[in-house]
């Protein structure tokens, strides 16, 4: 029996350890980008998260770029250039979404394809969100229908006007309703970022990210 009982854990082990590469990383965080876009839009979600994802309790999830257009290297508004891991021609499968913003949202917002991917993503993703302008998008896509957002400090009131069906917060860093959280964007995006990781992990395990990073709650 012994032999056997042997044979039987080898086996076992083998196929765990066969299994363990398909469970990291098995969902991604997805952050659109393009030509233009606000650098800190982009980076604060990919640095919290990035040193995130190396934590045991969220080495499931990897962040992914995806560009708008086809090019394999995207410049932000303040001269980063970033090569990207996707495109949104193939239609990436992702759990979060995020949209950042730009000083010139009319391609954005008039960008059928990029419409379209926000409102299939939005079927299963776990969370949406966006930074500053990126608010205009998601509301354009009907993501931010009958529910609390913000957008950029200042532009609450365009996005009242042009979406008078999302009920705009004014005066406030971030708004989470349901699992859509918007933020104004900027050095701001950090506080959102953590903000989101807190609601997919804990409290606790997004201060060892804050922590990791010098950071301190502001909220």
């Amino acid at each position: 029996m012994l032999p056997k009982l042997t044979h039987v854990l080898a086996v076992a082990l083998s196929i765990l350890l066969w299994a363990s590469p398909t469970l990291a990383a098995n969902k991604r965080i997805g952050i659109i980008v393009f030509d233009g876009v606000l650098t800190s839009d982009i980076t604060a979600p990919i640095e919290v998260f990035g040193v995130a994802s190396k934590k045991a309790w969220f080495d499931h999830y990897e962040v992914i770029t995806i560009n708008v257009s086809s090019s394999e290297y995207i410049s932000t508004e303040e001269g980063l250039n970033i090569k990207v891991d996707d495109f949104l021609k193939n239609s990436p499968q992702v759990d979060v979404l995020l949209m950042p913003s730009s000083y010139h949202m009319e391609p954005l917002l008039k960008n059928k394809d990029l419409i379209q991917y926000i409102k299939d993503t939005a079927k299963q993703a776990e969370w949406m969100a966006s930074n500053c302008s990126g608010a205009f998008v998601l509301a354009e896509a009907g993501i931010l229908s009958g529910k609390k957002a913000t957008t950029w400090a200042g532009g609450e009131s365009d996005l009242k006007n042009d979406y008078p069906e999302v009920d705009v917060q004014f005066d406030t860093n971030f708004v989470i309703d349901g699992n859509v959280i918007t933020s104004n964007g900027s050095v701001v995006s950090y506080q959102a970022a953590f903000a989101l990781l807190e609601k997919m992990s804990s409290e606790s395990r997004a201060e060892e990210v804050r922590e990791a990073l010098q950071s301190k709650r502001l909220w």
